[in-house]
């Protein structure tokens, strides 16, 4: 077998794992954020954050339905978020629970937290997360 060749079929293999690691990452995403019903989550953009090689930012919304809850979860990093549209009661583990409304921004810094729709029309969050490379951007908590 020529050099040639055997390059051609190391650079395919790298290729076909690469793809193969993108597409586990993207089904990652889709569990991590496969919560309960009533949610709709979007990633808008992902990049990795200047200055960090362990860290990236992951922009999204949220669209939580009326009466509707993200469950108790946690982000490996911190979430910032701004409310585009509705109400949401926003818990945070070991403190008073906060009403927030269109026009409002909130962070979320590593710990157990819950958000809730307490309005009459979904409510839109666009977030950002600042999290570790690899990893889920929410995991459920019980």
């Amino acid at each position: 077998m020529s050099r040639t060749s055997a390059g051609k079929r190391q650079r395919t293999f790298v290729l076909c794992v690469a793809l193969a690691g993108a597409a586990a990452g993207a089904a990652a995403d889709r569990l991590a954020f496969a919560q309960q019903p009533g949610i709709k989550r979007t990633i808008l953009l992902r990049t990795d954050e200047p200055g960090s090689q362990t860290h990236e930012a992951v922009m999204g919304v949220a669209e939580i339905a009326p009466g509707a809850m993200a469950g108790k979860h946690r982000h490996p990093g911190i979430e910032i978020g701004y409310i585009l549209e509705g109400s949401v009661t926003l818990e945070h583990e070991g403190e008073p629970a906060t009403q927030l409304k269109a026009g409002d921004a909130f962070k979320n810094e590593p710990g157990v937290h819950n958000a809730t729709n307490t309005g009459k029309i979904p409510v839109k969050i666009l977030a950002v997360y600042l999290v570790e490379k690899g990893k889920p951007i929410a995991e459920p908590v019980r």
